[in-house]
Order: C-alpha cells, then sequence, then structure tokens
C-alpha cells in the first residue's frame, strides 16, 4: 500500500470515525495532495520533510502553514497508530511559527443597528423571505455562530419553545445555545410558522426558495445586499458579528471563560484575541469621549 492509498483511508477515518465536516476533509485533501506530490514515496525521510516546511514557509503565510503542517503531522499519528510506519519522524522535526497578530474586524454598534433597523423598516417585511433574512442576521449577532453553523442547522435542532439551539461545530463538536432575546426568538417562531411545511420538507431549518438548505454563499451575498441598502460602505461579512458578539460581551465585563464555550473555541488563547479588540476600543473610547480631553486648560506641564 503506497502513501496515497493511506492518505484515503485516513480520509475515511475522518470522514466516518472522527465524522468531520466536509470543509475540514475538503482541506485536508488539499493539504495531503500537496505533500504526497513533493513527498513521493520518501514518507519516512526525514530531511524532505524539513525541505517541504521550508517550501511552505516560502509560498504561504504563516497561518496556512501551521494548518498545513498541522495536516500532515495527524496523518503521520494516523498511520503509526495503525502500525502502518515504525516510528513518526516528526517527532524529532522542530516546528516554530511566529504570528503576526491580527485583530479580527469588528461591527460598530451603531452600524449592526442601523443594518437591523432598515430591514425592519424593509417593505417586504411580512415576506417570509424577509423573515428568513432578518432572522438569520438576528442569529449571527445573537449566539455569535459561525456562517456555516447557522446554515446548517437542522429543523430538529431548534427548540423554539424553550429558544436553545444546538450547533454543530469544527470538528463535528455540537454545543447549545439560547436566544435569550424575546423579540428574537418571537422572530423566529414568525418565520417558521411562514415557512414550516417547506421547512420540514428540507430538514434544515433556514431554506431557500427552493426549499433546499440556504447556503453560507447565499447568506453572505444576503448580508452584502441589506448592508448596502442600509447605506453601510463597510464591507461587513456573518463572520464579522461572531466577532462583535464576542468583543462586546468582554466589553460589557463579561468573562473570557464563559465566552469560550458560547464560541465552540477548544482553546482560550483562541477566544484571547477578543480581549485585545476589547482593549483597543477602549482605548478609542477614553481618547474620543473623556472629558478631560476636551478641556480648554491654560497650558501644559511642563
Amino acid at each position: 500500500m503506497n502513501i496515497r492509498e493511506k492518505g484515503y483511508l485516513y480520509l475515511e477515518y475522518c470522514e466516518f470515525r472522527k465524522e468531520l465536516n466536509i470543509k475540514t476533509i475538503n482541506a485536508y485533501r488539499i493539504d495531503l495532495k500537496q505533500y504526497f506530490d513533493f513527498i513521493g514515496e520518501d514518507a519516512l525521510d526525514k530531511q524532505k520533510i524539513e525541505d517541504y516546511i521550508t517550501v511552505l514557509h516560502k509560498k504561504y503565510k504563516q497561518k496556512t502553514v501551521k494548518r498545513k503542517i498541522a495536516t500532515v503531522k495527524a496523518f503521520y499519528i494516523y498511520m503509526e497508530e495503525e502500525e502502518f510506519i515504525p516510528d513518526n519522524p516528526f517527532r524529532k522535526i522542530k516546528v516554530k511559527f511566529k504570528e503576526t497578530l491580527k485583530l479580527p474586524r469588528i461591527i460598530p454598534r451603531m452600524e449592526i443597528e442601523q443594518l437591523l433597523n432598515y430591514m425592519y423598516s424593509h417593505p417586504t417585511k411580512n415576506d417570509k423571505y424577509w423573515l428568513r433574512d432578518v432572522a438569520i442576521v438576528e442569529m449571527l449577532f445573537a449566539v455569535g455562530a459561525r456562517v456555516y453553523e447557522i446554515s446548517n442547522i437542522h429543523r430538529d435542532c431548534v427548540d423554539l419553545s424553550s429558544g436553545m439551539i444546538r450547533i454543530m461545530g469544527k470538528g463535528g463538536k455540537e454545543r447549545y445555545l439560547n436566544i435569550a432575546s424575546p423579540s428574537v426568538l418571537k422572530l423566529l417562531k414568525r418565520y417558521y410558522s411562514a415557512n414550516e411545511a417547506a421547512i420540514r420538507k428540507s430538514g434544515y431549518f433556514f431554506i431557500n426558495r427552493n426549499g433546499n438548505r440556504y447556503t453560507e454563499q447565499s447568506i453572505r451575498l444576503m448580508v452584502k445586499k441589506y448592508s448596502r441598502l442600509a447605506g453601510i460602505e463597510r464591507n461587513i461579512t456573518p463572520h464579522m458579528f461572531r466577532h462583535s458578539f464576542a468583543t462586546y460581551l468582554i466589553e460589557e465585563g463579561v468573562d473570557i471563560s464563559c465566552v469560550q464555550p458560547i464560541l465552540g473555541h477548544s482553546s482560550i488563547k483562541t477566544t484571547q484575541i477578543y480581549i485585545h479588540v476589547a482593549a483597543g476600543m477602549q482605548t478609542e473610547i477614553l481618547r474620543s469621549m473623556h472629558p478631560r480631553n476636551k478641556m480648554d486648560l491654560l497650558g501644559l506641564v511642563s
């Protein structure tokens, strides 16, 4: 059995045993093909593996390099566990990353309000598809879920009596989130009532005009359309609602350890990025709004 055949077995293992989502599987497939094309049958050649890592660093940004190496390392762990190889060469390879801190983009509160006000005043506000669109935007901000998580919510994952929603996150991990806003929950009930027959037939909670799942790309285009119609110049994406959700919770004093499970982060280090965003906003608020900076004093201290 050659290394590519072992790779196919690993992808099957990830799909059917680990139950990873299709996007993760496809990313693994691309990363492994790239690796196999480089390494050939020299799977245990430590120097060739090191050469591959060097090539990655030359071609890609650190975040992409980190992901691609993680894919290959996981594949080698699988091969060792299945006894396809005697030893894992990655145990003797040191990989270090120096990533620049890229702060997530958030939506100013006034622009979220501006968008929702426009959507609620839209001429088609009694239309069942308008109900779907505004319900999705409200949910993006209400629970901070990823766009693919929202798109893939099944009908039986939503309890409209309690407001509890079961979300399937990365790696097939599930978490339960609550729609705590009575007005948002009321809106979801209106949407469901207007589309109940089609939702039951589809099995998905958010559906398109053909009765199929409302895709991630459709949600992105919908958010872009309404943002433009609302007169917002900023390029707003669904994921920015997730960033805004987390940042504003932390600004309101919510402990980061409480935000972490809501977002579905496996490590609190991932959630800590929002502390930097919140701190940055606090600095801007203090700079522009603090009354001391508006005082007209006689002179500066020498």
